[in-house]
């Protein structure tokens, strides 16, 4: 359970940065928030998903690569509920934007150990409740 929770929070904290890079990407070329750029980030995350790749990476410095590509197609979307949620956003605002999801990103690689933390403390005490059951 261990090895799951780290995984699922590094491939939350790569989505999000990859989402934050495309949002201050987009706003450093000039683009503003419209319905149009989100129908296209939409369109794109559909299109991800349709040509996932398979799973044949494997481990890449103890990273889960399959892992990270076959979620990726997720990243477009995360970019663009920020841009749905402010639609007049100026280019300036949406490469903001982008770095407040690069934020929340970095927040959840920094609790990883939160997480680790609250799974072994539960551990522990659902063996403990076990044991006074047992007697």
């Amino acid at each position: 359970m261990e090895t799951a929770i780290r995984t699922g929070a590094m491939q939350v904290t790569v989505l999000c940065l990859v989402a934050a890079g495309t949002l201050l990407a987009l706003g450093a070329a000039g683009v503003p928030a419209s319905p149009a750029l989100v129908v296209f980030l939409v369109a794109l995350s559909a299109g991800l998903y349709y040509t996932r790749p398979d799973a044949t990476a494997g481990r890449v410095l103890g990273l889960d690569v399959d892992s990270l590509l076959s979620a990726l197609w997720l990243t477009p979307a995360l970019a663009a509920v920020p841009v749905l949620l402010e639609p007049t956003a100026s280019a300036e605002e949406l490469g903001a934007l982008g770095g407040v999801i690069g934020l929340v990103g970095m927040l959840n690689y920094f609790l990883r150990p939160v997480y680790l933390l609250g799974y072994s403390l539960v551990e522990t005490v659902r063996r403990w409740g076990g044991k006074s059951v047992e007697r």
